[in-house]
């Protein structure tokens, strides 16, 4: 809605808009100097002698020109100099810049009053400095439009004002009709009849008033001078040249003509009354030609009696002139000689301006020059424009008044897809400039931030920009090929750089040696210089691995080949922090779009090398081995040294999903930020970081099921002793919690030989601790099940169930979970053993107190077990020779279908699923390297890249690589 404009019950018309400035700033001391020669002094309308106010010595502030208010009839019927006065006004607002046209009177042509009537507002420039000369009409008339307030005085309920659109050739008339049509009244200037004749029982009416303390769009306002503008008049122009005095205020008001009429007769009856309306002017205006030295003095009309004698020369007029003048003339006067020494001392401060001469007729526009002189802002971030694009429509100064700042090519095109164009605080309109080309943050604090689009071509202090940066006070910034900003905060106070660092390191001096011709020019630095940075980086401990796109595939290929060969000596999560670097290099410092490429190309390899060595894994087991060759079981040494590499992958790859999710959350938050979630490039950005994604966690699925696999697979064959061996063996006592794998019983070693096994292979892996948990999580579960579906299996066939053999279970069973508890693992083990005691449990009840029991106190007793379970155990529970089970061991007749058609074994396929850890990741990429093995990893990396590089430039133009530094 535009500013200032109420409209009830509807949606603004309009967006917001802004007066052109030029139309408002480029002229009023112009248009004072004009309308001096247009229109009597202030002093002589006011005063009623023809010297008392012009003899003043004291010149004071000349008060803005009087706008005659006269009656249509009046002026029509108004005769001699009058008459001749209005017709000059109405050809003024109809764009005319002459003087007056009318016939008769005074000022009529064929007289001589007429033809040297203003011969003393003719001498005003030549007793004043040279003034630039007013822009015609016809060149104000192509000026931008402006907006008009027209106030409805009731036309409409709750619409205190409508806002329209015009230009300086607007008529009263059109906006009338436009005015009628905003209030929802039919009218339009080229309507049919009906509608003429509604914009003619309208007018619009130029009112003068005091505003109350609310301005003029509230509070009380009332009108103390009307004049009903003339159907062809332009209101814009009345607008620009005529001001209301300080204290006043001008509006446009829309009346019926009627009543525009009798409002405008009582205003001058009331003016009439008090001896200040428009009758006491013409006299006054009359008398104050004359005092002023006019042109009657000099050759006086015919029957003209106002002039000097006859014998009166050339210098007593002169000295009427100087003496007669009024008061606003002679204010006017001094106002022209400080403009003119305001102008001389803008124009000094061009280059070459103290050899040239500025004199009355130069041609250079001084409300121009006082544009230029811009005073920056001091509490808000700014832009000062180097190079631009159109000088005529580019800014100097650029203003930050939001906290985020965003550079874009104007126009009203929208986004793809038919969605809104983006906000844009800065409009270029370079044709390499994006719809959204640019974003700059600037908090309370420093630094800002600077950060392109996609595909937006952006430098910073003359180096290419992809990825977001710091931002600080004299960096230049350049946007496509055209435009280069300068950034400055005066916030800071000038805590920034003392040197901008686009300077040269040492300006004038040239880099010593021969080196010089090599030397950056950007920097400044020469080869010596830089062969000692070069060494610093590449030998450096600093986390950061540099790489071009075009050596991407190389160094990822890399790293997974080591890694996946076992070379070197690298901490377990060493090819997972190299891969996190080249990641971040990515996000920081390559192109937008580059991050999820890497992240697919990156994922494919790791999953490639993890499937080449669960091949080999697969193809070293007995089972896979040719006919005739023995099966050897496997042990858990040769378990833990065949998985070590999986476990490895699984450890590895679970930490870069952690870091490239939070890369990627890092990726929409700031696409949420900056109104580009829809965007469809950043969609599919997302997309294929989603397919990165899903295929490192089937690596970590896929190395998980493997590890487990073979884990379980070499438990298998050491359970069952659990159910076999006897802890009470002669002159063997049992060992207490957390005692070591070689004290426990020897039907024992072999399970916790293989949890121990696992146990410090994920501790070698540095595995995350929540896959640890999940991954003896599956193997206690298998061991339950196993366990439990073997001593289902026992009891049918042969005499088992006995409580001397449950006392054994139970006790090796206790034997295992101490060991656990004592290795961390006791919370996760009696969990997933739970089935299985309490199936033991059973087993070890006295046959006594076991007789005594009934079918519902069991189940109350064992919830655990199912109703097929416990009456498997029940009916074949050894009783001695000859007994059964009791009737109070029958189930009830509602729980026998679940007896008959239950399944007494575990579903291996009921096992927990794995979850993926979630938080942060424990890649440590902050702060120097202190692990030996990774930074001697990294110095062979960074060196392998720059070996890259040389290859591919000329021979002549190879550097070998700087002396290496000890480790």
């Amino acid at each position: 809605m535009l500013s200032g404009e109420r409209k009830e019950g509807g949606s603004p018309r309009f967006g917001k808009l802004h007066l052109p400035v030029g139309l408002w700033i480029n002229s009023p001391r112009k248009q004072l100097a004009k309308l001096g020669r247009r229109w009597p002094s202030a002093a002589s309308v006011k005063s009623s002698s023809s010297d008392t106010g012009s003899r003043s010595s004291e010149p004071l502030p000349p008060p803005p020109p009087h706008v005659e208010l006269r009656r249509v009839g009046a002026v029509k019927a108004a005769g001699g100099a009058s008459g001749s006065r209005a017709k000059r006004i109405s050809q003024l607002f109809r764009g005319s810049g002459t003087g007056a046209t009318g016939s008769g009177g005074a000022g009529g042509p064929g007289t001589p009053g007429g033809a040297q009537r203003w011969a003393s507002e003719k001498k005003l420039p030549e007793l004043a400095a040279g003034v630039a000369p007013e822009p015609p009409l016809a060149a104000r008339a192509t000026a931008p439009p402006g907006v008009l307030k027209i106030f409805g005085a009731g036309l409409a309920s709750g619409a205190n004002y409508k806002s329209v659109l015009a230009t300086a050739r607007s008529t009263a008339r059109e906006l009338v009709a436009e005015a009628l049509e905003r209030y929802g009244l039919s009218g339009s200037p080229g309507g049919g009849p009906g509608e003429s004749s509604c914009v003619d029982a309208f007018a619009l009416c130029d009112a003068l008033g005091r505003p109350a303390a609310g301005g003029v769009g509230g509070g009380e306002w009332r009108a103390e001078h009307l004049r009903v503008l003339g159907d062809s008049e332009r209101p814009l122009l009345v607008q620009e040249l005529w001001r209301a005095r300080p204290g006043w205020a001008r509006r446009f008001e829309l009346r019926g003509r009627e009543e525009a009429r009798r409002l405008e007769q009582e205003a001058f009856g009331a003016a009439d009354s008090d001896g200040t309306g428009a009758p006491s002017w013409r006299p006054q205006k009359n008398r104050s030609r004359a005092a002023s030295g006019g042109a009657a003095l000099a050759s006086p009309g015919p029957g003209s009696g106002s002039g000097p004698p006859a014998g009166s020369g050339g210098k007593e007029r002169s000295e009427n002139l100087s003496l007669r003048r009024s008061v606003s003339e002679l204010s006017l006067q001094g106002r022209r000689r400080r403009q003119q020494e305001r102008r001389q001392q803008a124009l000094s401060m061009a280059p070459g301006a103290a050899d040239a001469q500025i004199g009355p007729a130069d041609p250079g526009d001084f409300d121009q020059l006082t544009q230029c002189l811009i005073q920056a802002p001091s509490n808000r971030p700014y832009f000062l424009l180097l190079q631009g694009y159109q000088d005529a429509q580019d800014f100097v100064v650029y203003v930050m008044t939001r906290e985020q700042h965003v550079f874009g090519r104007g126009g009203n095109s929208s986004a793809r897809g038919g969605s809104p164009a983006p906000y844009v605080d800065t409009f270029l309109n370079a044709p390499d400039i994006l719809p959204r080309h640019c974003t700059v943050r600037a908090g309370p604090e420093p630094p800002a931030m600077v950060r392109p689009s996609r595909g937006a071509p952006v430098t910073h202090n003359g180096c290419l920009l992809l990825r977001e940066a710091e931002l600080h006070p004299g960096d230049l910034l350049g946007l496509g090929e055209h435009f280069l900003f300068m950034y400055k905060d005066p916030r800071t106070g000038g805590s920034g750089p003392a040197r901008p660092p686009w300077l040269p390191a040492r300006p004038g001096t040239a880099p010593p040696g021969p080196g010089w011709a090599f030397s950056c020019r950007l920097c400044g630095r020469g080869l010596q210089e830089r062969g000692e940075a070069l060494a610093a980086y590449l030998d450096g401990r600093e986390p950061v691995l540099r790489f071009r796109p075009r050596e991407e595939e190389a160094l990822l290929g890399e790293i997974v080949r080591a890694a996946a060969a076992g070379a070197g000596d690298l901490p377990p999560l060493g090819p997972a922090t190299l891969l996190a670097l080249c990641v971040q290099h990515s996000a920081r410092e390559l192109e937008l779009g580059h991050l999820p490429r890497l992240l697919g190309r990156l994922a494919r390899l790791i999953k490639e090398a993890v499937w080449e060595k669960i091949k080999e894994i697969g193809d070293r087991q007995p089972e896979n081995h040719p006919e005739g060759v023995p099966e050897v079981p496997l042990t858990p040494e040769a378990v833990s040294v065949e998985l070590r590499p999986l476990m490895l992958w699984m450890a590895n790859t679970t930490e870069l999903l952690s870091f490239v999710q939070e890369k990627v959350l890092e990726m929409e938050k700031e696409a949420d930020q900056e109104g580009l979630s829809s965007d469809p490039q950043l969609c599919n950005d997302l997309e294929l970081c989603d397919e990165a994604m899903a295929l490192l966690d089937e690596v970590i699925m896929c190395t998980f099921q493997q590890s487990v696999y073979y884990l379980t697979k070499t438990l298998y064959s050491t359970l069952p002793a659990l159910l076999d061996s006897n802890p009470f063996t002669a002159g063997a006592e049992l060992p207490g919690p957390g005692a070591e794998l070689g004290a426990m019983p020897p039907g024992l070693r072999p399970t916790l030989g293989v949890f121990q096994a696992a146990l410090e292979l994920t501790s070698q892996c540095e595995l995350h601790p929540d896959l640890v948990s999940q991954t003896f999580g599956y193997l206690f579960f298998f061991s339950n099940a196993s366990l439990l579906n073997s001593l289902m299996e026992r009891g049918q066939g042969r005499p088992f169930y006995q409580w001397s053999r449950a006392v054994q279970i139970r006790t090796n069973l206790d034997l295992v979970l101490d060991w656990l508890q004592g290795a961390g693992l006791g919370d996760i083990a009696t969990e997933f053993f739970r089935k299985l005691s309490i199936a033991v449990n059973l087993l070890c009840v006295p046959r006594t107190s076991l007789l005594k029991a009934s079918w519902s106190s069991l189940r109350t007793d064992h919830p655990t077990l199912t109703p097929a379970q416990l009456h498997h155990l029940l009916s074949h529970y050894q009783l001695g020779p000859g007994r059964g089970p009791p009737p109070a061991w029958d189930p009830p007749p509602a729980e026998r279908d679940a007896v008959d058609t239950g399944d007494i074994f575990e579903s291996f396929s009921s096992h927990p699923p794995l979850i993926l850890p979630l938080g942060s990741s424990r890649l440590r990429l902050t702060g120097p390297v202190t692990d030996d093995a990774l930074h001697r990893e990294l110095r062979r990396l960074r060196r392998l890249l720059w070996d890259l590089e040389q290859q591919e430039l000329p021979a002549n133009h190879r550097h070998g690589p700087p002396a290496a530094t000890p480790p």
